[in-house]
Parts: C-alpha cells; structure tokens; sequence
C-alpha cells in the first residue's frame, strides 16, 4: 500500500517571518498535488495570516499573540492554541517548518500522530519523524522545506523540481514545461489573487512607477535612510518614473520621510501584507532590503533588486517568477547572517554602508552578478 495514501489530514506549522512564508510556496504546492484529497490546516502567526496561500490549504488557523514576551504567557498560548488545534483533529501527520522548540510542541500537544520536521533546537524528543538539520549547510531555504515532503510522497507524483528549476533560474529555463506530465517548471505558478484574494487598499498609479521597500525588522539588513533618500531622486531624476514607499506599520516614519520627496507616494501602514500584491504585480520593479516584501515582490512576477545585507544570499535570496538581483559589499565579515552587527562606530554594518546609491541604481540598469563564494 502506497504510504502517502494513509494520511487524510495534515497539520502544518507555518514559517513565523514573511520571507520565509514566502519561500515556503513550493512546499505547500507540492503537498497539495501530493495529497489532493486530504484535509489541509495551517497554524500560522497573526503577521503571516493574510499571505498563507489560501487555494492550496482548507483551513487557517490564526495562533495567539501572547500578550507579553513573558515565558509563562507564551507557554500559556502555546498549550492554549494546541488545544484548540486539537479539537479540530485528529491529524495523521504533523509537519513543523520553522525549526523552534515550540513549533514541535504545538504539533505533538495537538494529537498529530506523525510528527514530522528537522531536529534541530533540541525538540527531537518531540517529533517521532525526524530529519537531520545541517546549521552550516548552504541550502536554499525554499529547498530546504521541500525536503521535509521527502518520503512522503506518492509513488506515483513523478519528480518534485528544486527552486531553481520550478521558477526558472536564469529565468528563460522556465519558459518551457519540461515534461507537462510531471509537475515542476511552472513560470507563473503562483496567482496572488488566486492565493491571497483580492486587494482592498492598495492605489496603483497610473502609468509607469516603481517600489521602495526601506524597511527589515533586522538592523543588520536595513540600508541607512539617507542612502534611500539619495537612491530615490537618482532614479526618479533619471527616469521620471514615481516611486511608491510600501511597508508596515514600523515603516511609517520612513514612508513619510520619504514620501517629502517630490514624485514620492508613501503606502506604508496600509493594512494587511498581502494588499501590497498588486502594487509589486504592475511596478516596473522593485529595490528592497532583505526583507520579507523583496520576497513578496518577486513571489508577484516583478523584477526585484535587492541592497543585501548581513545574510547569507545562497540561503534565503528571494526567489520566484521575478528576476532577482543584488547589490552586496562582501566586506571581511560577511555573510554573518545576525540580525544585529557586532560592531560598532564606523565598523558597525560597514555591507550596507558601503553601498553608495549610484552603485546600485548601476546595478538595477546592469542585471544579475555572481556572489561571491564563501565558506
């Protein structure tokens, strides 16, 4: 009997960050065309729930925000929401993307009679189907979940195509379906309206404009402010083309600061993540930081240019219908992949701060280089 055949239900932890949910696209894609009649749930986070990819699952079930970074309310939650996730059960198998602690707790609490996800954080204890987790491997992360769909497949699914392949990078490799019967390189496979439904407030310009999206919730990754301000009336020198500012809430200084400029339209603060789809669907492209809208902007189809910072590019570059580039400065240090630099003064994220606007405006016009390798 085929193994896959036996599971009716799945519950899945979603990734807790935008980028990542983004990167995640194949693996519910290829989930759903593995198990087409199975009942699909996803347990998300408030701040990710509006871009959880709605055709592809029957359910989404919103996770508490805790009221507080107090360990006992966060605990408090998580028993809370693995209740609640339980009664909606039983589920046959249980798979945790993001690699915490907690995630593995929320899928064994929950019933989940199969657990699946990697070992890493300590919790192989709680998952009964675990794999192995490489911390220094360069796996792309979008490939990295679709190794958690390994052995579960059905037999007769045919070939499961890594990123690359499935979105087409260099971007003509995905102008032809390889084999129409087997699924994997499909150029425009994702459809956010299909996905994320219909926008409510997002105000496209009319014609010709492109996107700024100043913001990351690492400081490591977000460009100084004044670099931006010189970006922007490079570009809108050049070309004559409007910008559109777009973020959240904690872009909103940036987006008015920003939008002083003139041809600049700030559309920060402007609701849900995933309203911002067609702004990004009919720009002429994008610049970001390393962030989860630059994934959002190249999910959407549009070419996207990313200013890179302390991450790791062969591990969680935006990747998807859009043609991604990046302007990165490999300075001694880089890729450290924290969140906030270890130095500071005029050491402190010497990656971004040495990034002058000109370069990458040069290389918006110039297309994609290599990164450099690193060990």
């Amino acid at each position: 009997m085929d193994r896959a055949a036996s599971i009716q239900s799945i519950l899945v932890r979603a990734p807790n960050w935008i980028g990542d949910q983004v990167l995640a696209y194949l693996f519910f894609h290829y989930l759903r065309k593995s198990f087409p009649q199975a009942r699909i749930a996803v347990a998300c986070m408030p701040w990710v729930s509006s871009i959880q990819y709605q055709d592809l699952v029957d359910e989404v079930v919103v996770l508490s925000k805790p009221g507080s970074g107090n360990v006992l309310e966060k605990f408090k939650a998580l028993r809370l929401d693995s209740q609640r996730l339980k009664l909606k059960g039983p589920w046959d198998l249980g798979i945790s993307l993001p690699n915490s602690l907690s995630a593995a707790w929320l899928l064994s609490w929950a019933g989940c009679v199969r657990t699946r996800g990697f070992s890493g954080d300590f919790r192989g204890w709680l998952l009964n189907d675990r794999l192995p987790w490489a911390p220094a491997s360069t796996l792309h992360r979008a490939d990295a979940y679709l190794q958690l769909l390994n052995g579960l497949l059905p037999q007769n699914l045919g070939q499961v195509r890594g990123a690359d392949l499935f979105w087409g990078v260099p971007p003509e490799a995905a102008e032809i379906d390889l084999d129409p019967g087997i699924p994997g390189v499909l150029k425009n496979g994702f459809e956010p309206q299909k996905s994320w439904g219909p926008a409510h407030s997002a105000e496209i310009p009319p014609g010709d404009y492109w996107v700024l999206a100043p913001g990351s919730a690492a400081t490591a990754r977000k460009w100084p402010l004044e670099k931006f301000i010189a970006l922007t009336q490079l570009i809108i020198r050049e070309t004559g083309w409007p910008a559109v500012v777009v973020g959240g809430p904690a872009e909103a200084m940036l987006g008015k600061t920003l939008g002083e400029l003139p041809k600049v339209l700030d559309r920060t603060a402007q609701g849900a993540v995933s309203n911002s789809w067609p702004l990004f669907k009919n720009a002429r492209f994008t610049i970001a930081n390393d962030s989860g809208l630059a994934h959002v902007a190249a999910i959407c189809g549009k070419r996207t240019h990313v200013i890179w910072g302390a991450g790791d590019p062969k591990r969680t570059a935006p990747i998807g219908a859009g043609k991604v580039t990046i302007t990165f400065n490999p300075v001694d240090c880089w890729p450290c992949e924290r969140n906030v630099c270890a130095y500071e003064g005029a050491m402190e994220i010497q990656c971004l701060t040495g990034i002058a606007p000109g370069q990458v405006w040069e290389d918006v016009q110039r297309g994609p280089r290599r990164a450099p390798e690193n060990d």
